[in-house]
């Protein structure tokens, strides 16, 4: 007998969309074949928690409703996982955390609540780094997460369980988080497209803060398309989160691309950074040789304060990480101490020295410090002014240009522990793509390329805030080369 789960194959949403019309292909099938997939793949670590029966449920009675001639939503059966920092009402959310260890979601994020509006199936909670703090995955009391395409490597983080999901097959698309670049670097260590939309696009409501003013909910998957549709279901005004933009619902309707002749920039100082591959920088080079070559304005310019990026970006996110997760106390929820008769000052330090991890606990000491009397002047007002003029720069960068073009990442993917002795390093890791999170504009990874150590690495491509259409369509050109 023959197992329809190995005849599945899965190329876009567009594709499986038509095989549910045509009967070729069923919910309950693709489900299925997604859990054997998770199963056989296990060794990756990239599923914290499997919703098999639950997902296998929904995907019968969709089935159903399709037979009997109902409409369907527009992720009608698409197989979606979520990064454990995502609320699904009833289901386990840990943040990757001992200090939320058996703590259940009571309430859906508001991206969760659209796309099951939409008839998505949610297969499962996806590995992370501990809160969203790293950039290897490396950090996560479930243990580290591996890169399929070669196990001896990290998947980047802090999104890596999400991006190596999408990578290795084990869902349709997936959701992540993205505050210095954790969508964007996991989808160029692994091959795969990853998209951070404008801040103030999408609504954080539901989703475990790290640092409020430069989170944002991205989307990982194979095709353009797809980001895009997963993109317009999870877009748009939201009660629930003042900081989304009123009329944002249509972000990326049909991102085809066109024949029009961008004008694009990309900064001196990344492409001579001393810390860029050699190979990444030569390519990156011929990529936008023949962008030049096809038409399109690209210009080399000068952006004096790329160096400041880092620094800034680490001082703010600490400081708000301190903040945010000040609420993690064991009081009401979460991880406690065992130990009694502690008075409650003492009772909150033990809590919280043994529910948190290391990464997770040297960020709220920087935090704390940066914010302290003293300092905050020197380091935080200081930040926030270099943010400022970050912000006012790239406006003026707009004015003259559609699109900047960087690297997603200064290498590619690290090999296991190789900067875990070293957080300085691995924050310098992070300059190509805390930039777009500091200014707040949208930012997307497309996998172009191959290096000769046989590890994919992508190209970074930003546009002004609230023009993911303008983005979308121009990966749309740079895909189909």
């Amino acid at each position: 007998m023959i197992d329809d789960r190995a005849l599945f194959s899965f190329h876009s949403i567009q594709d499986y969309h038509k095989a549910l019309q045509d009967g070729t292909a069923s919910c309950e099938e693709a489900v299925l074949y997604y859990l054997d997939r998770i199963r056989t793949e296990a060794h990756l670590n990239a599923y914290v928690q499997v919703y098999g029966e639950e997902a296998l449920e929904k995907a019968k009675r969709l089935d159903q409703q399709r037979r009997n001639g109902q409409p369907t939503g527009r992720l009608h059966g698409v197989i979606i996982g979520i990064k454990d920092v995502i609320s699904y009402k009833d289901h386990p959310l840990t943040a990757a955390s001992n200090i939320l260890k058996d703590f259940v979601s009571i309430y859906d994020a508001t991206v969760v609540k659209k796309m099951l509006e939409e008839e998505a199936i949610i297969i499962g909670h996806l590995n992370c780094d501990e809160f969203a703090m790293g950039s290897t995955n490396e950090n996560s009391a479930y243990g580290r997460v591996l890169n399929a395409r070669n196990n001896d490597r990290v998947p980047g983080g802090s999104s890596g369980g999400s991006a190596v999901a999408v990578q290795a097959g084990l869902c349709m698309a997936s959701l992540g988080s993205d505050t210095g670049g954790s969508v964007r670097q996991p989808a160029d260590f692994c091959g795969i497209i990853g998209l951070k939309p404008t801040y103030g696009r999408v609504s954080r409501y539901g989703l475990i803060a790290y640092a409020s003013s430069f989170d944002q909910v991205g989307i990982f998957g194979r095709n353009v398309a797809d980001v895009a549709l997963v993109l317009d279901v999870i877009a748009g005004e939201d009660e629930f989160d003042s900081t989304v933009k009123r009329g944002t619902e249509t972000a990326s309707a049909n991102p085809a691309p066109t024949h029009h002749k961008y004008r694009i920039a990309y900064f001196k100082e990344a492409l001579e950074h001393p810390g860029l591959d050699p190979e990444i920088k030569e390519t990156l080079l011929q990529r936008l040789d023949g962008l030049r070559q096809a038409g399109h304005t690209v210009e080399a310019i000068d952006f004096e304060l790329l160096d400041y990026i880092v620094p800034a970006y680490y001082v703010l996110t600490t400081a708000e990480a301190s903040s945010n997760l000040a609420r993690f106390d064991g009081v009401r929820y979460g991880y406690r101490t065992k130990t009694s008769n502690l008075d409650l000052t003492a009772f909150y330090k033990r809590t919280r020295s043994e529910g948190f991890g290391r990464e997770v606990k040297r960020r709220i000491l920087l935090g704390t410090f940066v914010l302290s009397a003293g300092y905050y002047d020197a380091y935080f007002t200081k930040a926030q002014q270099v943010r400022k003029l970050v912000v006012d720069r790239t406006n003026l960068i707009f004015k003259d240009f559609d699109l900047i073009i960087l690297p997603t990442a200064p290498t590619t993917a690290f090999r296991l522990g190789e900067k875990m002795d070293d957080p300085i390093a691995m924050y310098l890791a992070d300059i190509y793509t805390v930039y777009a999170n500091l200014t707040g504009i949208p930012g997307i990874s497309l996998p172009l390329f191959t290096h000769t150590n046989g590890m994919p690495f992508g190209m970074q491509a930003m546009t002004s805030r609230f023009n993911e259409l303008y983005l979308l369509q121009f990966s749309r050109l740079m895909m189909q080369q």
